[in-house]
């Protein structure tokens, strides 16, 4: 059953977001459904819900979708379609609503909101953060780096990626990040190095 719905949601997402340019694409939501999932089992959590709010957790996010109300209904009838219970459903959406790093620093209200929150941030740092960052720059049309202006994607590392480390939950996502920060660093320092 619970393999059956996490195949009908994943391939709701990938007919959903399989286009995207900006670095939220259908990978995204699988490795963070999977984060999710690890973290759950790591700290304590259930990792179906977690896994099915992680798959599930850009669906209504305002910068990826047009007509939110439209977005929420659709994830509803997803629920019904895949018969997951009114008591899934709420713990799904409980899980879902502060996972945008836009929330800052509000904690989950759920321990699955809380890794679901992680996997997130997790996949915004290391190589594929840094991917990520310059694929949602590029979508956005900023420049790379600048000596003039502040709307370049190396000024997104100081506005978001480094403050990553210090928001995560779990100590699981806090091992795992550490090394995920040291990475941004050692990146940066290079960028610097180059960019002459």
């Amino acid at each position: 059953m619970e393999n059956n719905v996490l195949e009908q949601v994943s391939s709701y997402i990938y007919n959903r977001f399989s286009h995207d340019a900006t670095g939220h694409d259908f990978y995204h939501m699988r490795r963070v459904a999977k984060m999710a999932k690890r973290l759950a089992l790591l700290e304590g959590g259930d990792p179906f819900i977690s896994e099915l709010a992680g798959w599930l957790h850009d669906t209504q996010d305002p910068k990826l979708t047009e007509n939110l109300s439209e977005a929420k209904q659709e994830v509803m009838d997803l629920f019904e379609y895949c018969q997951i219970s009114l008591e899934e459903q709420e713990q799904i959406l409980v899980a879902m609503e502060a996972v945008s790093f836009k929330t800052g620093h509000r904690i989950p209200r759920s321990l699955e909101g809380k890794v679901v929150q992680d996997a997130d941030r997790l996949d915004a740092i290391g190589a594929i953060g840094i991917a990520r960052a310059f694929s949602y720059g590029g979508a956005k049309g900023q420049a790379l780096h600048s000596e003039t202006s502040e709307e370049t994607t190396i000024r997104h590392f100081y506005d978001k990626l480094l403050q990553i480390q210090g928001l995560l939950n779990t100590p699981s996502a806090m091992e795992i990040g550490q090394k995920r920060h040291d990475f941004l660093e050692t990146y940066l320092h290079e960028f610097y190095e180059e960019w002459m």
